[in-house]
């Protein structure tokens, strides 16, 4: 096998959004475009070690896993370790990266966005911490990219990513790897799987799982089915697909629609949860009562000391800016720090590297743990079975009393999608110029206390990131958070995260924000009237 030098690049287009880089797979297919960023990535991030890939197991998964070993390859690496068929969640590249001592990690996966040849694709680069890649790095991975004038692959012929063991690809040996097993050993470190075992089988207890047609199919069936004696029957969707069978992989009653049904049914087990397209997002829910992501994340910390891998050795807590200020209100009565961080998971890695956090969340259906350096969908599942199981209450239980505690802080998000990406920057801009006459004004009947622009300084590493989000906050407990999305392959997507202080425990969800949706449109109509006209949809979470 030889090395060939390939002229070709720079692409315009390839800076990494929130979690990595995302375009449709039609644009990734274009000819060189993968491999020039990823020969970008091995420029910045010179290979050192052994490099772990495998992704969602969407449409283009294995040819590109193929093309990046081949270039890997020519690049001196000299050890991988593959999933399955190119299959590994998200959560577990994290985990094996860790466990191995690995160089770092390549995800392929667009998480929760639809996949197909008419979907998207996404590439991401984890560090050797298994955290997503810092800013500083993405970055310079970025003007890589527009310098790049050429790439290296190896010749030769692809390897079989259906058979596990030991490949050689020239100088690569390569190892086709089950994760399964090995992601179940670290959950059973971390939960209590007897105690699970015993309330999944009682007549009250029993779950439902919708995998989606995901990255998480096999890895539920390994948990919940063989370890923890669930029949098959919970698992719904649990084959991977290409297109994740012609759903939208992310984990929303909208997209559950049959797990959905299923609990709003008399007859329905006393959980029903599902996680999205690479496995580190969540929702979990109880017979017609599903939990909300931010109050998710707060019953996790608020019940910390029923799970055994957390009992005893908290030390903290984080959440991204937009999420809702229930976990705050947790955090100050167990006399816990509280981070509040732009969102994108890689703004939580040096807090759990530095032992100041052991939980983090994210509005967006994501928690996770020092357990990895990622957030994970399975975990959080399992954590809130573990919750279930030693306090013997329902999922409505456990959140009714933990209103009654600490608060309820209601939350919703709004998202206008397909808007124009110069107008959208336009808009955020305009708003930001009027942020210094914002505080003490009066919007759609409502008082702005104050507002600001968020920025971080990251107080382990001092790295500091400004134009995170504009926050209004109102005098009587309502925040109103706008910023654009980097998730998004079409157009730009103006995300509006909306929350109240104090809302009654027995407020309709259909209630969720007591009219502070007003309040967004009136801001938003000042700067620019036309602009959610422009809206190619309209999202409500």
């Amino acid at each position: 096998m030889s090395v060939r030098v390939v002229p070709a690049g720079p692409f315009d287009d390839q800076r990494p959004g929130t979690s990595g880089l995302r375009k449709s797979t039609r644009q990734f297919q274009t000819p060189h475009y993968l491999a020039t960023f990823i020969q970008a990535v091995f420029d910045t991030c010179p290979i050192d070690g052994e490099i772990v890939l495998g992704g969602d197991g969407r449409f283009f998964t294995e040819p590109a896993a193929q093309e990046i070993l081949r270039i890997a390859a020519a690049n001196g690496a000299k050890r991988a370790v593959v999933g399955q068929g190119g299959l590994l969640s998200t959560p577990a590249v994290s985990h094996l990266i860790r466990s191995r001592g690995a160089w770092g990690g390549i995800v392929l996966s667009a998480s929760h966005n639809p996949g197909g040849p008419d979907g998207d694709f996404g590439v991401k680069f984890n560090g050797p911490n298994g955290a997503p890649a810092p800013e500083d790095v993405t970055e310079a991975i970025f003007a890589r990219t527009r310098q790049i004038t050429e790439y290296r692959i190896l010749d030769g012929e692809s390897l079989d990513l259906t058979q596990l063991g030991a490949q050689q690809l020239g100088p690569l040996a390569v190892e086709v790897f089950d994760p399964a097993a090995d992601y179940a050993d670290l959950m059973e470190r971390l939960f209590d799987f007897d105690r699970i075992a015993q309330f999944l089988r009682a007549p009250a207890g029993g779950l439902l799982f919708d995998a989606m047609h995901a990255v998480t199919g096999p890895y539920a069936t390994e948990i919940f089915c063989r370890r923890l004696g669930a029949p098959e029957s919970a698992i719904l969707r649990g084959a991977p697909l290409p297109d994740f069978g012609g759903g939208h992989p992310d984990p929303s009653l909208a997209n559950a629609q049959a797990l959905a049904a299923r609990m709003n049914a008399g007859d329905a087990p006393a959980v029903g949860a599902a996680s999205d397209g690479d496995g580190d997002r969540h929702l979990v829910m109880g017979p017609a009562f599903p939990v909300s992501a931010s109050d998710s994340l707060a019953i996790l910390l608020a019940n910390a000391e029923h799970v055994p891998g957390y009992r005893g050795r908290i030390a903290g807590v984080a959440r991204s800016m937009p999420t809702s200020r229930a976990v705050d209100a947790v955090a100050a009565a167990m006399g816990l720090p509280c981070y509040e961080t732009p969102t994108g998971w890689k703004y939580f890695g040096a807090l759990l590297d530095s032992g100041r956090i052991t939980l983090c969340g994210e509005e967006s259906a994501g928690a996770g743990s020092d357990h990895v350096r990622e957030k994970d969908g399975l975990w959080a599942v399992l954590y809130w079975l573990n919750i279930l199981a030693a306090r013997g209450l329902s999922v409505e239980e456990v959140v009714t009393r933990h209103w009654a505690r600490f608060g309820r802080v209601a939350t919703q998000r709004l998202d206008w999608e397909g808007l124009p990406s110069d107008r959208a920057a336009d808009a955020i801009a305009a708003l930001r110029r009027k942020l210094a006459g914002l505080g003490g004004t009066t919007v759609a009947g409502r008082l702005v206390e104050g507002a600001d622009d968020f920025a971080y300084e990251d107080p382990v590493t001092g790295a500091r990131s400004e134009g995170q989000g504009v926050r209004l906050f109102l005098s009587d407990g309502g925040r109103v958070v706008f910023r654009l999305s980097g998730t998004g392959t079409q157009g730009a997507t103006l995300r509006v995260y909306l929350d109240q202080l104090d809302a009654p425990p027995s407020m309709p969800a259909s209630q969720t924000t007591l009219g502070l949706e007003t309040v967004a449109q009136a801001v938003l109509g000042g700067v620019d009237p036309d602009l959610l006209a422009q809206s190619a949809a309209l999202h409500r979470t």
